[in-house]
């Protein structure tokens, strides 16, 4: 089938890429030229492992395109996929639906013959009847059909998960979209992967629902992390005697410093000012934002409280900077919260993060950044562990003892086995753990 995918961010090269490889002929657009240029290039905009090959493959093979003319890729698609941004709109925390409807608008004007206009991008309830408005009103004759397909997609594991999804929720109401819409996914047969069809606005609502309901579990494990802490518990064996409950499961049940990223701050607080404007207020999500917002700042002063309550004049090595491993997204990742406040209570901090320096040099000041995460150890008073990188997890801890000033670290995310740090000499806090045995 022909797509058109209308924007080349995350979510629409990935699933750009991902619709070429299932056979599918994919024209990928953005307004980005310089985006654009860069793909065709070969440059990939994102760190996104194995996607520069996978777009390379289908290039090559000539089923991947990339341009700036929407007309050119929407005229004769056979679905035009919406994958613009929905950022946070300032003032009122509600997704800011301007490049959807744009999209939308000059959808009307390209497309030629029967369509599908399908919402990648996450959207409130009610955006779908939406973009039937504008385009039924600029093409009152034309033949269309608005769907939506929300993506369930994980930053570093992002075409694992289109390829092999749990389930892919499609929202149409007519037989024809639905034909069209099953044949995009065909491929997915062959795995018997549940395809899960409803009305456009239980697709809407269901994105919301399922990032949510994992933030909130992030939520939950965290603060019985502060209740472990307190009580002598060890949080790990918490999360597994709980997540082995097959009501419950194992997934999201790792306590850190909040969650971050580009979907869960920004889609819960769009659930929440959607669900107050239609008088049914989400009071478990509302909390689960709050919560989350302090907890990043309580990270600082945790590892104040750790270093006898100042850090004043001392150096902290910091070992992650990115929201979550294998990406080099910032938004609104922990660090963005705990750097600052540490520096602002007098330390000077080196970082290292395999992947996100070069976005963490724009969004963080006066950081030195290392080149090796034993370059950001050497000469710390106290390192701290925000991201789990895997590499992190092998480093040598004889190594780091013997070129830090003082042996100590706080674990935000638990990588390192309290009983073997503490062996070893160094003063080890780790978040949900119990401390050293007397």
């Amino acid at each position: 089938m022909r797509i058109a995918m209308i924007g080349s961010g995350y979510v629409g090269l990935v699933s750009g890429a991902c619709f070429a490889h299932f056979g599918h002929d994919v024209f990928c657009v953005d307004k980005d030229a310089g985006k654009i240029d860069r793909l065709l290039k070969g440059v990939m905009p994102i760190y996104e492992p194995g996607l520069d090959k996978l777009v390379a493959d289908n290039v090559e093979a000539g089923r991947l395109r990339f341009g700036t003319d929407l007309a050119a890729a929407a005229g004769d698609a056979d679905a035009v996929f919406i994958a613009v941004g929905t950022p946070t709109r300032r003032g009122d925390g509600h997704a800011d639906l301007s490049y959807v409807y744009a999209a939308a608008a000059e959808i009307a004007r390209a497309i030629r013959g029967y369509t599908v206009v399908v919402t990648k991008s996450t959207v409130p309830v009610g955006t779908g009847r939406e973009i039937a408005r504008i385009i039924g009103e600029a093409r009152p004759a034309g033949e269309f059909d608005v769907a939506s397909n929300p993506e369930f997609l994980r930053e570093g594991a992002a075409i694992e998960d289109f390829m092999k999804p749990d389930r892919v929720v499609i929202g149409v109401e007519s037989d024809r979209a639905r034909d069209v819409m099953s044949g995009i996914y065909r491929p997915l047969n062959l795995i018997q992967t549940p395809m899960v069809f409803t009305n456009i606005e239980t697709a809407e609502v269901t994105k919301y629902a399922g990032n949510a309901f994992l933030a909130t579990k992030i939520t939950f494990i965290n603060e019985i992390a502060d209740l472990c802490e307190r009580v002598g518990a060890d949080v790990h064996d918490v999360a597994r005697g709980i997540g082995l409950d097959g009501r419950i499961g194992r997934k999201f049940l790792h306590p850190g410093p909040g969650f971050g990223g580009s979907c869960f701050p920004k889609d819960t607080l769009a659930l929440a000012y959607t669900a107050r404007e239609a008088n049914a207020p989400q009071t478990i999500v509302e909390q689960v934002i709050e919560v989350n917002n302090s907890r990043k700042k309580k990270m600082a002063q945790k590892v104040i409280d750790f270093c006898g309550g100042s850090v004043a004049g001392l150096t902290i090595g910091v070992l992650g900077l990115t929201f979550k491993p294998n990406t080099d997204d910032m938004r609104d990742a922990p660090s963005l919260d705990i750097v600052p406040a540490l520096q602002a209570a007098g330390a000077k901090v080196v970082a290292f993060d395999p992947e996100g320096m070069t976005e963490a040099g724009h969004l963080l000041k006066d950081v030195t950044f290392a080149k090796t995460a034993h370059e950001a150890a050497a000469g710390a008073d106290v390192l701290v562990v925000i991201t789990e990188w895997h590499e992190f997890r092998g480093l040598d801890p004889r190594r780091l003892k013997e070129t830090m000033r003082q042996p100590r670290i706080v674990d935000l995310r638990n990588i390192f086995d309290p009983e073997e740090m503490r062996s070893l000499g160094f003063a080890y806090e780790g978040v949900g753990r119990p401390g050293p045995r007397s």
